[in-house]
């Protein structure tokens, strides 16, 4: 019983450490990523990139298309997409695994105790 009330109180403390920390990461990135600099630089990759597509023979619609997705992976959005997508597909299955992950940190932070 205390064993299963320590590994609430970890996961208290887990959770706390996420919900605050992570509001601050994702803060912090978004402006590094869409400083006016980078906003520049990302118009100009992005032109260059269509420009290349049509100078390779690729057609209008088909070069549109994949600057489309270049521009979405480039993206804060994207790039949460790419991180969930290695989680198992599903808000279950999400949910499990993510506290199958806390659980493996928390036996970790045991073991090193």
């Amino acid at each position: 019983m205390d064993e299963d009330k320590f590994d609430v109180e970890k996961l208290k403390e887990v959770m706390n450490v996420v919900s605050t920390e992570v509001p601050k990461l994702i803060e912090s990135i978004s402006k590094q990523i869409y400083s006016t600099e980078n906003a520049q630089k990302m118009g100009t990759t992005v032109a260059q990139f269509y420009k290349q597509m049509r100078d390779m023979g690729m057609g209008e619609k088909e070069a549109f298309e994949l600057t489309k997705q270049f521009m979405a992976d480039f993206s804060l959005g994207g790039m949460i997409g790419h991180v969930i997508g290695h989680f198992p597909r599903g808000k279950d299955e999400i949910g499990e695994e993510i506290e199958k992950r806390i659980r493996e940190k928390m036996k970790n932070l045991d073991e090193e105790d």
